[in-house]
């Protein structure tokens, strides 16, 4: 049964477009159905494959009596009619890869280094890095060699198909320069005129090779394909005449293939600009009205916008934004300031401090205008975070051990997405001196202070039992004043955009690979404070924006797999 390009697009068209790795499952199909004679009608009047095949085959012996071929010694058998992977059209034949071409592996001069030269006039040095997978053709090298010491299997001439062997394997490509190869490299050359070198390509991409080479790959570090394994592909081998045009067919559906990903980014990335502008307006509106406005608007294109998982991310993001900005729930004129709280927080501490519980801290530094990262409501106040906290400690640096009869110690990996997770956990003596000084109450805020950059600055709530558990010292935890103070507001604060980018990564600092950001530099961060009752507002709201969130991803997951599904089940009918 043969398809039309118009038959394929028709029929998958708006399926692979919609599902994910649609468009690559299409491309896939075209190739699996190329491979089987489906693409293109066949033609009574084309020499019928295994006429094809004995020419070549006198055209190889020809060409090895000459000195240009190397036979070779590997001997496949004939090939049983059982073992074929699938059914091809009568005047298709199947063969081995070997039967058509001769394959070598290429090798590197000893030592490379003297062997390079600028001289215009030296051989193109053909290399993994001078190749770009989006085009079959390899054009063009960085670098030269000199022909000394260059034997015939390293040499590559124009029209040649070559295959990576190594690292990246199984990737075809056709030079269309003369060169020398290494050996991370195959050289498969058949006599001219008898095959189509970009069917051939074709050929290996499609999803039967790659399985094939996969299986056949070897190396306990790095993969590779071994030149007898790759000898002993079996090849659905179609006319040459029908080859011509199996490969204009596939590269008209890939064109339009082509077109179909643009649309797709264009329509994607149009989602994410709407959604960018939209949330912009509603951080930067400066007006109730304005911001009413903007929220109205989101409002009533959230099915459009919330299709994709990447706005949803950023939907998170502007809803913490908006919370710490004051934004997300209105300020009641009864509620007591935050200015009151904190008077209350400083009389509380040196309540503390009096009675031995809490060390006295230094002076609070002035916050001046040019700190200051966004205004605030009225009622609203910029404070330090030492000001509304009773301590702010490292952890632990005692060695840990995988005993969990012991203490459990969070360590910079147990902080996730503003949450603490309790996997992989470590654990140590309940005897050291850091203990119970270090142990974890509920409600105390633990702080990723050495990481890799981006997850440096994370931040999570402890809500466990008191005295059961300790933090590493890759760790900061941050107890408050809790009478005053929400610690969820707080750690909803740390999680919000501005903490990160302006009070988190300029004095960020880089050592042995590590991202770092000191206790000393935490606790004079800048928090925006609002009323106590406006602090349980908002957390409140944001828990309940966070759960939206929460099921338009899922929303999102269950399209994605209702698409796949109906995808699978539209080529599975193929």
């Amino acid at each position: 049964m043969t398809f039309s390009p118009e038959f394929l697009l028709d029929q998958y068209f708006e399926t692979a477009f919609s599902a994910p790795d649609g468009i690559k499952r299409l491309r896939e199909l075209i190739l699996t159905l190329a491979m089987q004679g489906k693409l293109v009608p066949q033609d009574p009047n084309d020499q019928p494959a295994r006429e094809l095949l004995r020419e070549i085959e006198a055209e190889k012996q020809r060409l090895i009596k000459e000195g240009n071929f190397k036979e070779s010694k590997l001997r496949l058998g004939s090939i049983e009619f059982k073992k074929v992977p699938f059914s091809i059209p009568n005047n298709w034949q199947w063969c081995y890869l070997d039967d058509i071409a001769v394959i070598a592996r290429g090798g590197s001069p000893r030592p490379i280094k003297s062997y390079l030269t600028e001289d215009s006039s030296g051989w193109n040095w053909i290399k993994i890095g001078d190749t770009d997978k989006s085009s079959l053709f390899i054009t063009q090298t960085k670098e030269k060699i000199i022909s000394s010491g260059l034997n015939k299997t390293r040499i590559v001439y124009p029209g040649d198909l070559l295959l990576s062997n190594s690292m990246s394997f199984g990737h075809p490509f056709i030079s269309k320069i003369k060169g020398c190869i290494h050996d991370g490299w195959l050289l498969i050359r058949s006599p001219d005129n008898y095959v189509d070198k970009i069917f051939f390509c074709y050929l290996f991409l499609s999803g039967y090779t790659k399985k094939f080479f996969h299986d056949s790959a070897a190396g306990a570090v790095v993969q590779n394909l071994n030149a007898d394994k790759v000898r002993a592909l079996l090849v659905p081998l179609p006319p040459l005449a029908e080859q011509k045009r199996i490969v204009e067919k596939i590269e008209s559906l890939m064109t339009q293939c082509d077109e179909l990903e643009k649309r797709q980014q264009e329509r994607e990335q149009k989602r994410i600009l709407v959604h960018t502008s939209a949330v912009q307006k509603l951080l930067n509106a400066p007006e109730e009205k304005t911001f009413d406005e903007a929220w109205q608007f989101v409002q009533q294109n959230f099915g459009e916008l919330y299709a994709v998982k990447e706005n949803v991310s950023e939907l998170r993001k502007a809803i913490l934004q908006l919370a710490v900005m004051g934004k997300l729930v209105p300020q009641d004129p009864h509620d007591p300031p935050a200015s009151e709280l904190l008077k209350e927080i400083e009389a509380e501490k040196q309540r503390l401090i009096k009675e031995g519980k809490i060390k006295k801290q230094k002076p609070l530094p002035e916050i001046t205008a040019d700190e200051i990262p966004y205004d605030l409501p009225d009622s609203w106040e910029w404070c330090i975070l030492r000001q509304i906290s009773l301590a702010i400690d490292y952890g632990t640096s005692q060695k840990t051990c995988n005993d969990s009869s012991k203490i459990p110690v969070y360590r910079m990996g147990n902080i996730l997405n503003g949450r603490l997770i309790d996997i992989n956990l470590k654990y140590i003596d309940p005897n050291i001196d850091d203990l119970p000084r270090l142990f974890l109450q509920k409600d105390d805020i633990l702080f990723n202070r050495t990481n890799s950059y981006e997850l440096v600055g994370k931040s999570a709530l402890y809500n466990g039992e008191d005295n059961i558990k300790t933090f590493a010292s890759y760790l900061i935890r941050i107890r408050l004043e809790q009478k005053n103070v929400f610690p969820r507001f707080v750690n909803l604060v740390m999680n919000a955009p501005y903490f990160r980018k302006t009070q988190i990564e300029p004095e960020i600092t880089q050592q042995c690979g590590q991202a770092n950001f000191n206790g000393t530099k935490l606790s004079e961060t800048l928090i925006p404070l609002p009323p106590l009752s406006e602090q349980h507002r908002i957390v409140a709201k944001v828990d309940a924006l966070m759960t939206l969130c929460d099921q338009l991803e899922n929303q999102i997951d269950q399209q994605t797999t209702k698409q796949t599904q109906l995808l699978s089940a539209v080529m599975a009918g193929v």
